[in-house]
């Protein structure tokens, strides 16, 4: 579905902006002229002839009053309509409608046709379409071509000269891959001007020592830009040993790279001088833009296509020896390296810079993204996956644009590279303070937990743990598990690295049978080689080296962790026990870390002449840590990649319509009642125990009767719009047996609730089992969470829950499951059997279902879902609906 005021801004494949929007009656004359302008061979393949009033028919129709069933998109360049897509029904509510595309032929080769139908195809499906229809000549091969190349389910039909095709609108993964590998390459072709410019202009480069704009100049001209540098400032003649001109209009050449340093009130008019020189993409280090400013600058971005970083942020680097790119200010220059560096925040951005210089890891390229208006990590990732340099990503992000775009474009770059990120803003406070300096909007730490987890990117804590962990992935292979072997030479060492290993989630095996018999022959008299392994202080270079390498073919141990305190013993022999692990020669199949106590830096990568980089930590935390964050990766890549199940008894359609309806009768939504909510979840194959609605005492004891099981016994549960938590407003009476009860229990409910109630359900008395909770909730940034855990009326309290982004892989279902800490309960736990486990993985996959059919979907909670062995049974449910629309998260938007 199109942005409101339907128009959005998308890339093209040589990274040119492009609008799209409705046409309308406006546009006639320019889609008139698109067509006067196609050469002869073009206009027949478009209407099978050559006639003129074909033209002007298209034209007229494009111009006509907007009706039922029709919807025409324009992509516009520069002013200029270049492109035209339009689908059309036979008869009002018709699910098939014919499309009709053309393209300028000065634009064809760039996607815009593929574009203009991706955004068709949105619009179509949002309008209930589920075919397109199109008509063509069958030498038509370009267009022929766009419709097979799609990635939606295409089928012809040839009759003669001309061929039909029929393109199914059902997006599947399939599609939203091409549609992914398409914007790829589209972003990177636009990143080109910005990463690596052929010529850089600093615009407001101050005579100041202390100016930023200086600064930046300075930098680029002292880090030997490969390309062509100057500056724009009226007031002198040069700057830093740079020609300076009074505006980017006066330069000899058109730079592809404009850096403004100017003041927030100056920035949106040097922006507009910038764009309408022909600037491919500015970098905004200015702060304190007002949102008036702030859009100003944005639309003459998009005015003029070019790509934006910031603004308040410190400027973007490339460490290519062919490029040679600083525009920043940070005090140093980064080595060049293999990390590339994508920050929010440019304070922790020189932090990382130095951390990651000072471990002698480099960085490939590095962009402060500040407000981030336009360039975000996902356009980073994308850049970093093609490099073919950057084999390490680092993220500091605040906010999410769109975090299902981010999640799927992370989780294929972290298949072949680390992805790092800190996750900033876990508590209030801190999401306070982000929103207060980068206006970035708050997600709560679950959100951004479940979007880490199922993207496989490695949040850490603090840029510590982050420098800590690059450290090791750096250097290290990743460990096949999660078993640890600890050598050390000082016993109250290997103490505090076993507690740090078991606190990160490792496990330490015990060293039985030969391995122990070899250890003991091996080391000084007085070892221990339990796990820890105390080598005792005598241990020599020599026989720790052994001693590692021993543990290292043992096929039961997938890291060593090594750690030593420097001792009078080893002074007096010569012997440098660190050298054992990182000497010349040194090559170990499986990781290795040291810890060092005595060392000041938290961590260091050692190495000795010939020897390979080994990551040495002061603390044990700091090395477990990390360690536990290779497994995990490690785990993470070795998981298949999740498949998502097709399910029956699902109707969406049905449940469409009903949402639909409820909302035409409550426009502002609300909480659903008894009925509508078994509706819905009938429309998605979810059963209920079966209940009746009573309205009076009679009526209740009449279902009652009617509804009790082999003994008898029923609930009664109180019902008003609006009542949430039965259990704390005591509004339900359990285990009723007999007339005389059921009829007492209403009275009660009657007197302490009066008019109040509408209503009572009675429900059979469930089975005993294990109580859940199971959800869906609707972020407004990263869409439809589906949660599960522990359940009952300690849910809150207990706060045993897990949650996972829909659209739902079977990987996630299983992943979902067995990450709460209750799950041993479900797998049969204390010799009791198991929990129904494909009822509790279907029953997620409906409701994950559901969410992402239904953005109107706000809430849905069951709580208790009781997990039986043969069954899990919903017994509380309560949705939410509120009217919104969304937009498609996979769809080529720029931000």
């Amino acid at each position: 579905m199109l942005d409101s005021p339907q128009q959005v801004h998308a890339l093209l494949m040589d990274g040119t902006t492009v609008l799209l929007r409705a046409a309308g009656h406006a546009d006639r004359s320019e889609v008139l002229r698109l067509y006067e302008e196609m050469s002869p061979q073009n206009l027949r393949l478009r209407f099978f002839g050559v006639s003129r009033s074909s033209a002007a028919a298209a034209a007229d129709r494009v111009a006509a009053p907007g009706r039922p069933g029709y919807q025409a998109l324009a992509a516009v360049i520069a002013g200029r309509l270049v492109g035209i897509a339009e689908y059309e029904t036979t008869a009002p509510g018709d699910t098939t409608a014919e499309i009709a595309l053309a393209v300028a032929d000065s634009r064809h080769h760039n996607g815009v046709g593929t574009l203009l139908l991706e955004h068709l195809v949105a619009a179509a499906r949002a309008a209930g379409i589920t075919t397109f229809s199109a008509d063509a000549l069958a030498d038509n091969h370009k267009v022929l071509k766009v419709f097979a190349d799609l990635g939606l389910r295409t089928t012809r039909h040839f009759e003669g000269p001309e061929v039909q095709c029929t393109v199914e609108l059902d997006p599947d993964e399939h599609y939203l891959t091409a549609v992914e590998e398409r914007g790829r390459a589209a972003g990177v072709a636009s990143m080109q001007p910005l990463l690596r410019p052929r010529s850089v202009v600093v615009v407001g480069a101050g005579r100041a020592p202390g100016s930023v704009g200086r600064a930046i100049l300075r930098n680029l001209r002292q880090g030997n830009f490969a390309g062509l540098l100057a500056a724009v400032n009226p007031a002198a003649r040069a700057i830093e040993w740079v020609n300076c001109h009074d505006s980017v209009a006066d330069l000899p050449q058109t730079p592809d790279l404009a850096v403004l340093a100017v003041p927030a009130a100056a920035v949106p008019a040097a922006a507009e001088d910038c764009g309408k020189s022909g600037v491919h993409a500015l970098v905004v280090v200015s702060s304190g833009l007002d949102s008036d400013q702030g859009a100003a600058l944005l639309h003459a971005c998009r005015t003029h296509g070019m790509r934006l970083v910031g603004p308040n942020c410190l400027g973007v680097a490339n460490t290519d020896p062919t490029v040679r790119l600083d525009a920043t200010f940070a005090a140093d220059r980064s080595l060049p390296g293999t990390a590339g560096v994508a920050v929010q925040s440019g304070g922790v951005g020189i932090a990382v810079l130095s951390g990651l210089d000072r471990l002698g890891i480099g960085v490939s390229t590095f962009v402060s993204l500040g407000d981030k208006y336009d360039v975000s990590g996902n356009d980073m990732l994308q850049w970093w996956e093609g490099d073919g340099i950057t084999d390490l990503a680092v993220l500091h992000l605040e906010s999410f644009g769109n975090p299902r775009a981010f999640s799927r474009t992370a989780r294929r770059v972290a298949r072949h590279m680390p992805v790092l990120t800190v996750d900033a803003g876990r508590t209030d406070a801190g999401r306070r303070a982000a929103a207060s300096h980068t206006a970035a909007a708050a997600t709560s730490a679950m959100t951004r937990q479940a979007l880490f987890t199922q993207a496989g990117v490695i949040a850490t804590r603090t840029i510590g743990e982050l420098l800590e962990t690059a450290a090791f992935l750096h250097t290290q292979p990743l460990p096949a598990g999660s078993s640890v072997a600890i050598v050390t030479n000082a016993g109250g060492a290997g103490v505090l690295a076993a507690d740090a290993c078991i606190e990160a989630g490792l496990s330490l095996p015990a060293l039985t049978g030969g391995l122990a018999e070899d250890l003991l022959t091996l080391l000084p008299a007085g070892a221990s080689v339990v796990n820890p392994v105390d080598t005792t202080a005598a241990v020599s270079e020599s026989q720790l080296q052994q001693c590692v390498n021993r543990l290292m073919a043992y096929g039961s141990i997938d890291a060593v962790l090594v750690a030593l305190v420097p001792t009078a013993l080893a002074r007096a022999t010569g012997d440098e026990l660190p050298r054992a692990i990182t000497g010349p020669g040194r090559t170990h199949p499986k990781p290795v870390a040291l810890v060092l106590p005595a060392q000041e830096a938290r961590v260091t990568l050692s190495a000795a002449d010939g020897g390979g980089h080994v990551p040495a930590y002061a603390d044990a935390q700091d090395a477990a840590r990390a360690l536990s964050h290779a497994a995990s990766r490690s785990r993470w890549l070795a998981r298949p990649f999740g498949s998502f199940r097709s399910l029956d008894g699902v109707d969406g359609v049905a449940a469409a319509e009903l949402v639909r309806c409820y909302l035409q009768t409550h426009p502002d939504g609300g909480w659903l009642d008894p009925q509508t909510t078994d509706d819905l979840l009938g429309c998605y194959g979810i059963p209920q125990l079966p209940w009746s609605w009573a309205i009076d005492e009679d009526q209740a004891v009449a279902a009652a009767a009617r509804l009790a099981g082999p003994d008898g016994r029923v609930v009664m549960k109180a019902y008003w719009p609006g009542l949430l938590h039965k259990s704390e407003q005591h509004a339900l009476h359990l285990d009723l047996q007999g007339e005389a009860v059921v009829r007492a229990a209403h009275r009660d409910l009657v007197s302490r609730f009066g008019d109040l109630m509408t209503g009572v359900v009675i429900q059979p008395l469930a089975e005993r089992g294990t109580e859940l909770v199971a959800g869906v909730v609707q972020d407004g940034v990263f869409g439809p969470l589906v949660m599960f855990g522990l359940g009952g009326t300690a849910t809150d309290l207990l706060a045993d829950h897990a949650a996972r982004l829909a659209p739902l892989t079977d990987q996630d279902v299983h992943d979902l499951i067995t990450a709460p800490r209750c799950a041993p309960l479900l797998f049969g736990h204390s010799g009791e059997g198991p929990a129904d486990l494909e009822g509790i993985e279907q029953l997620l996959l409906r409701l994950s279902r559901m969410a992402s059919d239904l953005p109107q979907l706000a809430d849905a909670e069951i709580n208790p879902l009781v997990a039986c062995p043969d069954r899990v049974i919903p017994l509380d449910v309560r949705i939410r609906l509120l009217p919104r629309t969304v937009q498609d998260p996979y769809l080529r938007r720029l931000r």
